[in-house]
């Protein structure tokens, strides 16, 4: 299996500094601060590439599931939202909130329910943040 990497960097103080970060692939490479993490200033952060990597894993996981039981979908979307907030020992991520919708022919809403749930705690990325609650809204489409 591929190794993936990513790289940061950070220059300055916490409230006035700038980050830059990369993928490995080099298709994307973003700047990040204060402002874009913990207001709306325009930029990523590391909460929105938590997001995008949970929600890519599990639309893939989904889908590939759904195929494997015989019953593919023509369509997946999934949306993240990841909270962020604090706790006795600071900033930390609340929990993720995944809405997943499906277009799927010949699967009634009982079993793309169990589906669903199978793989909100079987895909890599959900396994990786064990510690995070993470809820689902699963809605065929």
């Amino acid at each position: 299996m591929a190794d993936r990497k990513a790289n940061a960097e950070w220059h300055g103080g916490l409230k006035d500094g700038k980050g830059k970060l990369a993928l490995g692939s080099g298709l994307f490479e973003g700047a990040y601060s204060f402002a874009t993490r913990f207001e709306d200033e325009p930029g990523t952060n590391p909460e929105e590439l938590l997001g995008a990597s949970l929600a890519s894993c599990y639309a893939m996981a989904l889908n590939a599931t759904l195929e494997g039981g015989g019953t593919p979908a023509k369509s997946v979307a999934i949306e993240a939202n990841v909270h962020l907030g604090k706790d006795d020992s600071g900033f930390v991520v609340k929990g993720i909130d995944l809405d997943a919708k499906a277009e799927v022919d010949g699967l009634d809403d009982a079993a793309f329910q169990e589906i669903a749930e199978k793989v909100k705690t079987t895909c890599p990325i959900s396994k990786a943040l064990g510690a995070t609650k993470i809820t689902l809204n699963a809605k065929l489409a």
